[in-house]
């Protein structure tokens, strides 16, 4: 507490300010300042079990996990169609059945550009499946939603594309790291956090 009159710092169970001689109703209590440096101030993190969600944990992940890799599989074939026709792939297939002789440049240059093709679509679509999902107003992608999952920011608020697509990059991490410990730590932190869900500042939560 503080001395309303000089300022200084007093006890409250003393009757006067030391310093002043103020008598003790002249004393306000202090304002509480805010930290600069506390991440939850503002917002506290989640519990493990409030208001009706908890966090969800490594197996419960996995089913959407697999769920959404059906899914995004099948968007991905759909895509696989018209990267036939605008690589030539399915035109040098069509001559090599035929038994037409093709020069190893064109089928190397042919080659070439359906595998970046490929791999441009699987990357493409993943990002946009997940990230255009969990920022979305259900905030999970269509498995994690089956399962009654949402993704949100530390204090349990919807996160932003943004946020949503550092997460999707930041799963990089989680694949490289060996026997898929990235993503087993999910069943044994504290929040039930995957190594990707760390470096967003992201939670995964369940309804109960």
């Amino acid at each position: 507490m503080y001395c309303s009159k000089c300022g200084s710092e007093i006890s409250a169970t003393t009757a006067f300010c030391s310093s002043c001689g103020q008598a003790i109703s002249g004393i306000v209590a202090a304002t509480p300042s805010l930290s600069p440096v506390d991440p939850y101030q503002y917002a506290p993190p989640v519990p493990a079990n409030y208001g009706g969600v908890a966090y969800a944990g490594f197996w419960l992940r996995f089913v959407a996990y697999i769920i959404d890799g059906v899914i995004s599989g099948l968007a991905f074939l759909i895509l696989l169609v018209p990267l036939f026709i605008l690589t030539g792939a399915g035109t040098v297939l069509g001559k090599i059945n035929s038994g037409e002789d093709i020069s190893d440049d064109v089928a190397a240059f042919v080659g070439l550009g359906f595998l970046f093709g490929f791999f441009g679509i699987v990357f493409l679509v993943s990002w946009l499946y997940y990230a255009l999902s969990e920022s979305s107003s259900w905030q999970a992608t269509p498995g994690k939603k089956m399962l009654d999952l949402k993704v949100t920011d530390m204090s349990g608020q919807p996160i932003s594309f943004g946020r949503a697509s550092g997460r999707f990059f930041a799963r990089i991490i989680s694949h490289l790291i060996p026997l898929g410990i990235g993503y087993i730590l999910a069943g044994f932190t504290e929040k039930k956090q995957a190594i990707h869900d760390m470096i967003a500042s992201c939670l995964v939560l369940r309804k109960v």
